[in-house]
């Protein structure tokens, strides 16, 4: 692994990426599948990830043809990794089972281990022999969209393929690791003027908020419109905001704290509500909602912007959801890519089809999709959300962070990379966007 990075730390040439021995293992980190049933008659907020995610050695699989190795030099926590980690709702080795049953390069991933992460940062170091865009020693960020091009069905648009996964979820050999085999049509561009921990951390959430708000297979945001971003300090939401802000709308965020208010006042969003302060109930008990609740979240919202909002940014799921339904403009949609508060989810129809509104699902993004929102991080128009950063050693903590709420925006993970800050090559497209701006997240979550 030090030739490794000697090569990078170097800006070595293509050809000596191209002739460097690779290792037959690396670090990655794991759950076990004879570990799956640990959590067994656990309530969710009990399982804790720092028990089920090992560093551990694996083999290095061999490379298909539309396939590359990369070297990961940074990678962050998702909740897919806190869901694999307590293998809610299901563990994810089923997932690598079908995988394997597949084809002969699905069999790779069905292993006794499932080495997780669907984000990453890094230098390619081997392609396959198929791969035309990408060489040995290029510098990289991944997208965790999976998908096979031989299938009719991926074509239109590859989020709508029969067997489209999410990488180092749904497939083995995820980012979280010093090394990672993924698809050639994964890779796109490092930003220049980033760290590498700073570019790892966008690809999953940035490409899904891009998805959900500016493409036009969800719910394309026009200027002037409102927009309620549920956990607008968080991994979807610190990207939602700033598509809002660049697109001409309105964002009204909700938060758990003034210091996250803060943030959002700091990053340019004007009406901010805190939701520990407002302490709505929007359920009087598990199977009862409280309409009255919904009310005053929606007079809540009129007393800041004058209107109801046009669109509503799901992702907490049940808690949440029939609040969304509710506030939402006469016309308006809900667009919704997660659930991470329960997937079982209930709201009042008649304040859906008596006034119009739309739900429109999301997942992820395409390749261009991704492509695009990543091409907006490169010229500094959208803004990396990292606020912590932790070793891979301590992966576990990192993702008990995320499992328990304790952070804002996303926590980096550096791999191979020895320290932070490593890997901007483009100083003054970084003075020209500004310091302030790009570690906004970082400044307020130390």
């Amino acid at each position: 692994m030090q030739n490794i990075l000697d090569l990078i730390t170097a800006g070595a040439p293509s050809e000596e990426f191209a002739n460097l021995e690779l290792p037959e293992s690396y670090r990655a980190v794991v759950v076990r599948k004879e570990e799956q049933d640990m959590f067994a008659g656990m309530e969710s907020a009990d399982k804790d990830p720092r028990q089920a995610l090992h560093l551990q050695e694996i083999p290095l699989p061999e490379l298909a043809p539309d396939e590359a190795v990369i070297a990961v030099m940074a990678s962050s926590i998702n909740f897919n990794t806190v869901w694999t980690s307590i293998f809610e709702p299901l563990s994810t080795f089923g997932f690598l089972s079908r995988l394997g049953r597949e084809s002969y390069w699905g069999k790779r991933h069905d292993q006794d281990f499932h080495a997780v992460g669907s984000d990453a940062s890094g230098v390619v170091l081997r392609v396959g022999s198929a791969v035309r865009k990408w060489k040995p020693g290029d510098r990289v960020v991944v997208h965790c969209n999976h998908v096979d091009d031989q299938d009719q069905s991926s074509h239109n648009d590859s989020m709508l393929g029969d067997n489209q996964r999410i990488w180092g979820f749904e497939t083995n050999y995820g980012g979280l690791a010093d090394l990672s085999i993924v698809k050639a049509n994964q890779l796109m561009p490092k930003p220049e003027h980033l760290s590498w921990e700073e570019s790892s951390v966008n690809a999953l959430c940035n490409s899904t908020s891009y998805r959900m708000l500016v493409s036009k297979n969800a719910a394309p945001m026009k200027q002037g419109d409102a927009v309620l971003v549920w956990g607008a300090s968080g991994g979807l939401g610190g990207y939602a905001v700033q598509y809002i802000l660049n697109g001409g709308g309105t964002p009204v965020g909700v938060v758990s704290s003034p210091e996250k208010v803060a943030l959002l006042n700091d990053l340019g969003v004007e009406h901010v509500i805190d939701r520990k302060e407002a302490n709505y109930r929007f359920w009087s008990d598990e199977h009862t909602q409280d309409e009255s609740e919904w009310r005053r979240l929606g007079k809540d919202i009129r007393s800041m912007i004058g209107r109801d909002v046009d669109i509503v940014f799901e992702h907490p799921g049940r808690q949440t959801f029939g609040a969304s339904v509710f506030v939402a403009a006469r016309g308006g949609t809900i667009t919704t890519c997660a659930a991470t508060s329960g997937f079982m989810i209930e709201y009042d129809n008649r304040h859906l089809w008596m006034k119009l509104k739309s739900i429109v699902s999301s997942h992820f993004a395409n390749y261009a999709e991704a492509w695009a929102a990543n091409d907006l991080i490169c010229q500094g128009k959208i803004q990396p959300i990292l606020s912590a950063v932790y070793p891979l050693a301590e992966t576990g903590e990192a993702a008990y962070q995320v499992h328990k709420n304790l952070h804002e925006g996303k926590i980096g993970v550096l791999c191979l990379a020895p320290e932070e800050g490593l890997g901007i090559t483009n100083r003054e497209l970084r003075e020209k966007v500004g310091e302030d701006r790009i570690t906004a997240f970082r400044r307020h979550g130390a």
